[in-house]
């Protein structure tokens, strides 16, 4: 399992992000650019006392991403509010790549065509979305739940 964060825009969700990545054993790309510095360095300045237990990926934009995705063979899994289908009735695989979009404007209409399958969290109507760290951490749960891919079992 990957976590991939297209072009983030709030470097506290980054954080929150990177964290959940490395207390569960999962890497994270970033695929670029990013709004704001994105690599190791900047995050240790930044007090992310977790960095030495994170695997960050830094990909400069999506082309490079889709290259090292489409060699590796593993299906890109969009989460957005523009999916039809929850992502409690979707079939995770070990090798999945969930992606996350900008915080302020999701993805481009290439990166959806490109992703394999798209998923949701379900909610209120009336309501926009949640916070991409939260929808993430919903969505990663359930896929290491169905992969039995949790650390320690």
């Amino acid at each position: 399992m990957v976590i991939a964060l297209y072009e983030p825009d709030i470097p506290q969700n980054a954080g929150t992000i990177l964290r959940l990545g490395a207390c569960l054993g999962i890497p994270v790309h970033f695929v670029g650019p990013a709004g704001f510095p994105a690599n190791e360095k900047a995050f240790r300045r930044a007090g992310l006392d977790y960095i030495d237990h994170a695997t960050l990926v830094n990909h400069v934009s999506f082309a490079t991403f889709e290259d090292w995705r489409r060699a590796e063979g593993r299906r890109l899994v969009l989460l957005t509010t523009r999916a039809e289908g929850s992502y409690v009735d979707f079939g995770f695989r070990p090798d999945d790549v969930l992606m996350c979009g900008r915080e302020s404007s999701g993805v481009p209409d290439p990166v959806h065509a490109a992703a394999d399958a798209r998923v949701r969290v379900p909610m209120r109507p009336q309501l926009r979305s949640l916070n991409v760290a939260v929808s993430l951490a919903m969505v990663l749960g359930e896929a290491l739940r169905q992969t039995k891919g949790f650390p320690n079992g």
